[in-house]
């Protein structure tokens, strides 16, 4: 897919000039340098977007429980993406059960440390519950529209953001989606665009290199105008 980029600068930068946000997921697994989010920001377009991911140390091994210290690290170093940084991405363990107490204490103590978008991409049944809904509802935190699906969760009508996690269906992280697939989802995000909502689009299925050819088709679906 290389006829599709810029031949000169970083990868990031090239890759800024086609697409329009990209989701750092390498967060999830180490630290970066304030430094390093600093210069992601300044390599990038002025309408550029990133979406990072929050650390597995608060969600898979603290499970949300007494993460002040880390929380508020991670943070001071991705706030330094700052009017660029667009989402906070929450992946919770397929085993972590949604537990009233320890959920609302941890959202709320999110909530009250940024502004930005928060999505939450649970992956146990307990999660999708009304009392769960609830938890998230209050604290402003909507649910990722993941695929394959845990379980169907619909955005409220006052959704704000729409965060669409892709990961290759049938086979995860490997699958490419077909274009009937992708002109039905162009379809979808157009909807949700025209309803004032932020729309983040995401494809994880990057085993065998789908998700770039995958994203830069959606781009072409979704700059084409509709009928009338």
């Amino acid at each position: 897919m290389g006829e599709h980029f810029p031949t000169t600068g970083t990868h990031l930068e090239r890759y800024a000039r086609v697409l329009p946000a990209v989701e750092i997921n390498s967060s999830f697994y180490r630290p970066h340098r304030p430094a390093t989010y600093a210069r992601w920001r300044d390599s990038v377009p002025e309408t550029f977007r990133f979406a990072v991911k929050v650390p597995k140390v608060i969600t898979h091994e603290l499970r949300l429980r007494d993460v002040r210290e880390p929380l508020e690290r991670f943070l001071d170093e991705a706030g330094h993406l700052e009017t660029k940084l667009g989402c906070l991405l929450v992946q919770l363990p397929p085993s972590l059960q949604h537990e009233p107490g320890t959920a609302h204490a941890f959202f709320q103590a999110l909530r009250e440390r940024t502004d930005v978008d928060v999505v939450c991409e649970p992956r146990h049944r307990t999660w999708f519950t009304d009392e769960a809904r609830h938890v998230l509802d209050g604290a402003r935190i909507r649910y990722v529209k993941a695929d394959p699906i845990a379980v169907d969760a619909a955005e409220p009508p006052d959704a704000e953001v729409v965060y669409y996690r892709l990961h290759g269906s049938p086979k995860m992280y490997y699958s490419a989606y077909s274009q009937a697939f992708l002109e039905a989802l162009a379809k979808e995000i157009s909807g949700h665009e025209q309803a004032g909502r932020r729309v983040w689009c995401i494809f994880d299925n990057t085993a065998e290199g789908a998700a770039l050819p995958n994203a830069l088709s959606l781009l072409r679906l979704d700059s084409v105008p509709g009928p009338g």
